[in-house]
Parts: structure tokens; sequence; C-alpha cells
């Protein structure tokens, strides 16, 4: 990050946990980060590592009995207003219904189930327009025809009172970023959009986000497990592992010179141009650790080919820099008593608070 630039969105040592009947899960457990306007931040690892459960947590959407146990999600005001502490709202109040939409966007991970089925997508776009401008439906509706026009949706006039199980994967993934963009949000996150639609699609879908984050100064966090669409798309990368940040910083300096064992395993199993035909590709060892049995000490270190018995398996490591820009949470670079200095809990945008 730009320590020049005052960010957006300061995250600091956010833990959102699920007390469940058989144990407790802990689904983020420690994760700080920051985000400017104009930037795109992508956040990365395997299925199960809380990266969208994190994302839930700036919305106040985490489903029960999820809840943030502690953390603080600091958003700076419009024009140089006050900061606010999101998780200090309740997901409920009149101020957390203000942010959704209107300040941060979900872009959610599949438009078919997001979208009602029983209501067109015009009917579903206008009424997330009305919640938070005051214009009567038919300015309403004119503004979401704009919205489809510019993400690219052909004969939005028609399409506008179309059902979302009337249009292709393509076009839904399209009208759902136009719901997203409803209300000119600062910050938009995209969770996994390309998911569930071919390369073909996926590409036109990627070019868009971009056009979009350009012409709009708006920040996008990108949640994905695919570290191609991040090179394509961040600038910043946050990786993540049984809900925690292993290593975050620059995405050149995450892609050439990755720091935690678990960043250059991902990248290893990246497939390439140069890779040996017939040869298979080098995985990860091991898989991601039962929610109810996470290990003691680093939550990676029985998958972690640098496994340092007696300290790898006994101390959480904290988050320290290793480089300009560059952070790993790994005791390769310190030890227990390493000072914690994690991006977000600089107190960045608190300053501007009233």
């Amino acid at each position: 990050m730009n320590p020049e630039t005052k960010p957006l969105l300061s995250v600091c040592d956010l833990k959102a946990y699920f007390p469940l009947d058989e144990g407790l899960v802990k689904a983020v457990d420690g994760v700080s980060f920051e985000i400017s306007s104009g930037q795109v931040l992508g956040i990365v690892g395997e299925s199960g590592c809380g990266k969208s459960v994190a994302m839930k947590a700036l919305l106040q959407i985490i489903e029960p009995p999820g809840r943030i146990v502690s953390g603080e999600l600091w958003l700076a005001g419009r024009n140089g207003g006050g900061a606010v502490d999101i998780a200090k709202l309740k997901p409920g109040s009149e101020a957390m219904r203000r942010i959704r939409g209107a300040e941060i966007a979900l872009i959610p991970q599949e438009p078919m189930s997001s979208f009602s089925p029983v209501h067109t997508i015009g009917a579903q776009i206008i009424e997330a327009i009305q919640m938070h401008q005051t214009v009567d439906k038919a300015a309403a509706r004119r503004m979401a025809v704009e919205l489809l026009q510019a993400v690219g949706v052909p004969m939005a006039e028609q399409r506008i009172d179309a059902y979302s199980w009337q249009l292709s994967g393509g076009l839904r993934q399209r009208a759902i970023i136009a719901m997203g963009l409803s209300c000119n949000p600062r910050l938009l996150i995209a969770d996994e959009p390309t998911t569930a639609i071919d390369v073909t699609t996926q590409a036109q879908i990627l070019n868009l986000l971009r056009r979009l984050q350009k012409q709009r100064n708006m920040a996008i966090i990108f949640i994905t497990h695919d570290l191609g669409v991040i090179a394509q798309m961040a600038s910043y990368v946050v990786v993540m592992y049984l809900g925690r940040v292993m290593e975050q910083g620059a995405v050149n300096d995450i892609f050439h010179a990755p720091k935690h064992p678990y960043t250059r395993a991902l990248l290893r199993s990246i497939p390439n141009v140069n890779s040996k035909p017939h040869v298979k590709l080098p995985i990860i060892s091991g898989s991601i650790p039962h929610p109810f049995n996470r290990p003691e000490g680093c939550p990676f270190h029985p998958r972690c080919e640098s496994f340092m018995a007696g300290k790898c398996d006994r101390q959480i490591p904290p988050l320290v820099p290793v480089g300009d820009n560059q952070f790993a949470s790994c005791l390769l670079y310190s030890g227990a008593e390493g000072e914690n200095l994690q991006p977000g809990c600089g107190g960045g945008v608190r300053k501007g608070k009233s």
C-alpha cells in the first residue's frame, strides 16, 4: 500500500467465529489489510480459508450463529467526513443499511441463487436504487436501463423485464454487476465473479470490471482461488489460509518474490507454457484441517515443506515486514517475540473520525 494515501477501508485484527454444538469454528481469525480508493485488492487461498466470510463481515451479513467477535473495520467518510467502525454497528441498524449498497456493494458468488426467481431483474435493481436515492420509479427504471447498458447487456430496454432464469450465465453476471453498481459504491466486493462462466465470458467480465473501476475510481476487493485472475486484476494481494493472513504485498512482489511457503506452493501449482508435458503438476501435500481440529501454532505447519519442529507447531507467527511493502506470517522471518505490525492497524482512516 502507498503509505501516503489515506485508506478507504482499514481492517484490523478481524475475527469472526461460528459457535456450534460440535465446537467453535474460527472462520476468520485475525485478518488485517487496507485498501484505498481506485485500488484493486485480491484475496486468494484454497476453498474454506475464510475469504467470503471476511467479506460478509464488512457488510454485517454473516449467517447466524456466526458473528464478529473482535476487530475493527474503519470506513472513511465521504468528502473527508468522519470515519465509522462498521464492526460496532448492529447488522439491522439504519447506519448499516445506509452503508450496504451505497458505500460497499457485493457481487455474490452465484447470481442465479442471488436474484429472486419470482421478480424481474429490473424490479430488483429498481428497488436497490430507490432504497438509497430519492427518485421515483420511472426515474429509477431509466437508471436501471442505463446501468444494464453500461455493463454490456444487449437490448437492455427489453431485458430489464426478464427473470434471472431467462438469462444466460454471462448476462446474469452482468446484471448482478449492474445491481452492485446501482448506487455508485466506493468499494465493490467481487466474490469469485467468474467461477461459473466459460473462459471467453470470464475475459469479458474481467475487462468490464477493469473498465468500470477506472471510470468510477472505485476500489475493488476481488476474491478468487485463481491466481491467474489476480495477476490480471489486482495491484495488491492478500493470501489467506484457515482464517489467517499468510502473506500480503504488491502483486509483483507476491508473484516474483513470494516469502511464505504456502504462497510459494500455490504458485508452483499453476500450469504454465514452460511446464514439461506429461508431468504431473506439483501439489500441496495434505488438505486443509477440519475446522474443529485446528493445529496448534502456525495453521499451515502440517503441510509446510519448511516445518521446524518445536517452533512451528507451538508458536503462532505474527505478521511482520519481509520487504518494503510485503508482510508474511512465518517463523522463518520472526520469532515469538516479533512485533506484530499488521497493515490496517496503524490508524490510517481513524485519524479522520469524528
